[in-house]
């Protein structure tokens, strides 16, 4: 216990954890027009000029994060570069209620994509990636660049994937009632990986002025962090089992539209990677060129690393 072990941390991190509780919320960003629609999942336009460029989140938390705030919006950095932004909005998690993650590829994600009418670029983060690759085995794309998204997932520990097999068994059947896995459940898995990085974000938050722009990007990022639509129970039985458990994509046995998807792709790729990840270790990266950011899962969107971020993308996509 961190209380017995560094008492003054703690008691830091108690304070940090309550001004956070009691912080007045900025007002969320306006939803960007709506350009596609595949029932509940929608693909927002975020302007910009040039070739169209589609930014894949993950199926878990809100995808925010690549437009948190003006200073900092992965969305705005791209439409600067000379492309035509393009964000897909997985929607409400009860629209979506009987699809696997193979299934949001197949019937969601491809046809977004052909609605375009030319191949765009995708730009997947996290498991959002995961998925890019996977639509790029079925349509025609530009180019493929994947951020902090796992692929071989007998890279993490063992123990990590242990834990999570557990925490499924516990409940699974109460997934099954509720027809997904509630994103508190998710999230204890997350904490579980570095409990200590929790309390010490808080204890530092403490020592921030309270209305400076530090202190109001934590309470917007810890919010994202803490909010989001539960994870379909098919999706969610279907990462934890076949991708954590048994690391269908990595072994090129993961189907959709029963066909067998690989991350060897013909189209240009690009992975990068955070070399302080602890939700997607290097070691899961997919195949092909790579870069590595001296940075954590999301300090490289978010965060100071945000800029070798940039750098990265505009040379890729330059070329």
């Amino acid at each position: 216990m961190v209380s017995q072990t560094e008492p003054e941390l703690a008691t830091k991190a108690l304070a940090g954890l309550s001004r956070y509780e009691g912080a007045e919320r900025v007002r969320p960003r306006e939803p960007k027009p709506i350009l596609a629609q595949e029932e509940a999942v929608t693909l927002r336009d975020y302007g910009g000029t040039g070739a169209p460029l589609m930014l894949i989140p993950s199926l878990i938390n809100p995808p925010s994060i690549l437009d948190l705030d003006e200073d900092v919006s992965l969305a705005g950095a791209i439409a600067r570069m000379g492309r035509r932004v393009l964000l897909v909005d997985w929607g409400e998690a009860a629209g979506r209620a009987t699809l696997s993650v193979a299934d949001h590829v197949e019937t969601k994600l491809v046809p977004l994509i052909e609605s375009l009418g030319e191949p765009p670029a995708l730009i997947g983060y996290c498991l959002g990636g995961t998925m890019a690759i996977a639509a790029a085995n079925l349509v025609a794309v530009e180019g493929v660049i994947t951020l902090a998204a796992p692929w071989h997932f007998d890279g993490y520990p063992a123990d990590a994937r242990a834990s999570l097999e557990r925490l499924w068994s516990a409940s699974e059947g109460a997934a099954k009632q509720l027809r997904a896995l509630p994103m508190e459940v998710l999230q204890s898995a997350f904490w579980s990986l570095d409990p200590m990085r929790t309390v010490a974000k808080f204890a530092s938050f403490a020592d921030l002025a309270p209305d400076s722009a530090g202190a109001r990007r934590f309470i917007t990022l810890e919010d994202w962090a803490n909010e989001g639509e539960p994870l379909p129970c098919p999706a969610a039985r279907e990462l934890i089992e076949d991708f954590f458990g048994s690391d269908l994509p990595g072994k090129g046995s993961w189907r959709v539209r029963d066909a067998f998807v690989t991350d060897g792709l013909s189209c240009p790729v690009l992975h990068i990677t955070a070399a302080d990840d602890r939700i997607t270790p290097t070691a899961t990266t997919p195949r092909g060129q790579s870069v590595r950011i001296d940075s954590g899962h999301v300090g490289m969107i978010v965060g100071s690393a945000r800029a070798k971020l940039h750098e990265a993308l505009a040379e890729f996509l330059a070329e």
